[in-house]
């Protein structure tokens, strides 16, 4: 459902989506044959302890926030969030009438996403809320791209409202309102029966398939069975590239109010009998990524620019915030560039190509710094042979169309002009 981050067969469908757990999801289970562990979380940790910091941030602030019409106020309180002792993450809603606290948590970056010619797999055991009343009650487990929503993608793995032990997967992408991904309603399976996953923990699975990079798909499991699946013709492919072609943030919430809700009992929620202390608990997260590689298979290469030139880190010093600039092509390391498919970054001498203090205005400088997996790093190929900045909406710029070697690079609004087109390696 609409959700706007508020910072910023049956044998083969086994061996790709782990097998249910209806007990106590305590164990992260090992990736399946030919998959990599990208990233996890048992939730291991003291009764009543907060989730481990350096996975997981917390969201805080009212729920009018986040643009969902949601009621909430999230904050970082473990009486809303925390783990239980026994390998659980438990988030819970408190509160009555019109005035509710619960919790929201993600991870630190966008730090999972699809490699070229592979797929992405992210998967978590989750029993639902089961209150006594449950209108009002929205618990999700989603996925969000890194700057503008919605063309820049969310996943919708896990979501259900008012406690109707059912399960919905949607996507969200192109523009709001309408658009081609029928925002802010997004293209979803609707809310489909759930039995038992308010009782036990149940496996919630989403594929990011980019095994053949002109017809992707993504497809929701329940439990190791597909449920629905969507593809990359429904909404063509530039749209599809710029919302799920990159990394994705993880994100657990337990919402109350809101457009889904309200919209699915065609009432006003949370009401006066909604009851305090639902908890949606998690057993696990886990993401899988399988294919595709990590860099180019050939290794580094030029990076041609306008003019014949150059992508070029100055000096070819490796220091933070040191300028990439334009140069004459001379085969340098300073100009051996690798793109790093997963993470869609681009490396030179172990750094990574960086816009200056994650700005997002025009002529806003780029420069070399640490690789961190933040959203001023993410770079998209797109067809016009630009790299383009999500965050920023914009895309890598040589400066006033020069051709003066030396000359830094910055960001700009795209324009498909010729300054803007750069031939990787």
């Amino acid at each position: 459902m609409f959700r706007r981050f508020l910072p910023l067969v049956l044998f083969a469908a086994f061996a790709l989506v782990l097998a249910p757990v209806r007990a106590q999801a305590v164990t992260v289970p090992s990736a399946p044959a030919g998959w990599t562990t990208v990233f996890s979380d048992d939730f291991a940790g003291p009764a009543g302890s907060a989730p481990n910091s350096s996975r997981w941030v917390y969201d805080t602030g009212p729920g009018s926030n986040f643009g969902t019409g949601e009621i909430e106020t999230m904050t970082n309180s473990t009486a809303n969030t925390h783990l239980d002792g026994n390998g659980h993450l438990n988030i819970t809603a408190l509160g009555s009438g019109g005035s509710w606290t619960s919790g929201r948590i993600h991870t630190p970056s966008a730090l999972v996403g699809a490699p070229a010619g592979g797929k992405l797999q992210v998967t978590a055991s989750i029993q639902q809320p089961n209150p006594a009343n449950g209108l009002g009650y929205w618990p999700a487990f989603w996925m969000l791209g890194p700057g503008q929503w919605p063309e820049n993608g969310e996943i919708d793995i896990m979501e259900d409202v008012n406690a109707l032990s059912q399960v919905a997967g949607t996507i969200h992408c192109g523009t709001y309102p309408g658009g081609v991904c029928n925002e802010g309603n997004g293209i979803g399976s609707g809310l489909r029966a759930c039995g038992g996953c308010q009782s036990g923990y149940h496996t919630y699975s989403m594929i990011l398939d980019r095994t053949n990079t002109s017809a992707e798909t993504i497809t929701w499991y329940l439990d190791g069975a597909a449920y629905f699946s969507v593809n990359e013709s429904q909404v063509g492919a530039a749209t599809w590239q710029q919302a799920f072609d990159h990394n994705l943030t993880i994100i657990f919430d337990l919402a109350m109010g809101g457009g889904f809700p309200n919209g699915v009992c065609g009432c006003n929620t949370p009401t006066a009998a909604t009851s305090s202390g639902g908890t949606m608990s998690v057993g696990y997260v886990a993401a899988y990524t399988t294919n595709g590689g990590g860099s180019n298979p050939g290794g580094g290469g030029a990076v041609v620019g306008y003019g014949g030139l150059c992508l070029d880190d100055r000096s070819a010093n490796t220091a933070d915030y040191n300028p990439v600039q334009v140069y004459t092509c001379n085969g340098t390391p300073a100009q051996q560039w690798t793109f790093v498919q997963a993470g869609t970054t681009l490396h030179v001498l172990g750094k990574c190509l960086d816009i200056n203090g994650g700005g997002t205005a025009n002529g806003t400088a780029v420069d070399l710094y640490t690789c961190n997996n933040t959203a001023a790093q993410v770079w998209i190929p797109r067809s016009d042979g630009s790299l383009y900045n999500p965050q920023a909406n914009k895309c890598l710029d040589d400066t006033g169309w020069s051709t003066t070697p030396g000359t830094q690079v910055e960001i700009w609004d795209c324009t498909g002009g010729a300054n803007q087109q750069w031939k990787l390696p």
